[in-house]
């Protein structure tokens, strides 16, 4: 794995485990960012290119699980890592099923969470996705665009104006770096929205 260019956001409430998984990711090439609250890692992603992020399952507020959802949301190319200290086999399931990469038990080594990582980087696509956010609505767009609707059945779906569908489709268009729809079904097909 090249890990250099990889950035890999870290989301946990404990100071020591942040130090101790940015030390350790740090260690394998890869660039680390940590936040204590899920709101900071969003804002971050809204801002900055992230590959994989690593979530604690229990936070205060939003937790792991909202947050899963939200990224595969609003950032569908990024990957989720849950950590837990509290692993129980339906959490691990309800985390897989709603599209989390891997779900890791604390406490653990340097080498199995770079271990992890790397699993989970080379299943994932990282190049030529969006790296700017894709806001609520062009997700809405995408998702119906994807499942063969026409501009006008969207704005429809949507209570839009088709112009106001085209509008997010071509700016989809721009965020993917596609010229038309068809190449825009191809690179965003491959990614895993849920429904």
């Amino acid at each position: 794995m090249n890990a250099q260019g990889i950035h890999v956001f870290v989301v946990d409430e404990d100071p020591t485990i942040q130090m101790a998984f940015q030390r350790a990711i740090e260690s394998g090439g890869m660039h680390a960012s940590t936040f204590a609250r899920v709101e900071d890692c969003l804002a971050a992603l809204s801002e900055s290119a992230c590959d994989v992020v690593i979530t604690d399952v229990r936070l205060a507020g939003m937790d792991g699980l909202s947050l899963l959802q939200e990224i595969k949301r609003r950032f569908p190319w990024v990957r989720v890592i849950f950590v837990t200290a509290y692993a129980d086999i339906s959490l691990a399931v309800t985390a897989m099923k709603a599209g989390a990469a891997d779900f890791l038990e604390k406490p653990l080594d340097q080498q199995e969470l770079l271990s992890a990582l790397e699993s989970t980087l080379q299943g994932a696509q990282l190049v030529s996705f969006p790296r700017e956010g894709i806001s609520p609505m062009e997700a809405q767009v995408l998702r119906l665009l994807l499942e063969g609707h026409t501009s006008r059945e969207t704005a429809a779906v949507l209570t839009r104006s088709a112009r106001t569908v085209e509008v997010h489709r071509h700016n989809l268009m721009r965020k993917f770096g596609v010229r038309n729809s068809v190449q825009l079904a191809r690179r965003a097909s491959t990614l895993w929205l849920d429904k």
